[in-house]
């Protein structure tokens, strides 16, 4: 059995995407917070409901998905019954050396997953303390397969890696919405405009991903001399569109 505390934005895009890609909601025990919000997921997707942390304490891994604030007595409470367990927060501030520092000598885990868990299509890195055994690592890896690709880094790379890839979705979200506006402007109805833009975004991130080539030469492929697309691409550079997406990226990261 694994348990969840918090079942908000993250946990429960995770727990979502964890049941509907194969894993036994049977197996899943959440501890929500004071709203109705995990009880009406459990009734959805069919994981245990508890009402206080104590409840987890047969769980062998724990994933707390708290937001910085609740996210000391949250631990405080763990505390009392993680011996012996895994535990794994999601927590944007929860890094080890604080998860050791209130759980005592646990083994943790700090980790960052991305909106599109919720599909199984995530992307999350990862960072364990030293006493992780690698077979402790692969039973994390096979409950967070279901959600997508999980990637391991030093703890130093984990909040830049959490931003390109978790803050990215809304930046592509803008992306294709400005897509759309661009298609809609030129005749388009909006139903087909949001159509191309979407289907193209899915279709060259898979090609990108299956690619041996890298995406600059993917660009080359389709940048003809003198064609449409180089024109755009030059229409790009100059209103700043690579800057601009740097700076999207400083400005995430800037506490």
């Amino acid at each position: 059995m694994i348990g969840f505390i918090g079942a908000g934005s993250i946990g429960g895009a995770v727990i979502t995407g964890m049941i509907k890609n194969g894993f036994e909601a049977d197996n899943i025990v959440v501890k929500g917070g004071h709203s109705n919000r995990t009880i009406l997921l459990g009734e959805q997707l069919g994981f245990k409901v508890v009402k206080r942390v104590k409840q987890l304490e047969d769980a062998e891994v724990i994933f707390i998905a708290v937001g910085a604030t609740a996210l000391d007595s949250v631990l405080k409470e763990l505390k009392e019954i993680v011996a012996g367990k895994l535990v794994v927060a999601f927590t944007g501030s929860a890094s080890i050396t604080h998860l050791k520092q209130v759980l005592g000598d646990v083994k943790v885990a700090h980790a960052i997953p991305n909106t599109p868990v919720k599909i199984g299509a995530g992307f999350t890195g990862i960072t364990y303390s030293d006493n992780f055994t690698d077979d402790d690592k692969k039973k994390v890896i096979s409950i967070l397969g279901y959600i997508g690709q999980l990637v391991e880094v030093p703890e130093n790379q984990l909040g830049i890696l959490g931003t390109v890839a978790g803050c990215s979705p809304a930046f592509l979200d803008v992306f294709i919405e400005a897509l759309s506006d661009a298609g809609v402007k030129h005749g388009l109805n909006r139903k087909l405009a949001y159509e191309a833009a979407i289907g193209m975004a899915i279709g060259a991130s898979k090609l990108a991903k299956q690619s041996e080539l890298n995406v600059s030469a993917l660009k080359d492929e389709v940048t003809s001399p003198g064609g449409s697309t180089i024109r755009g691409v030059a229409a790009l550079e100059e209103n700043g569109f690579r800057n601009a997406v740097i700076k999207a990226v400083d400005a995430a990261e800037n506490d």
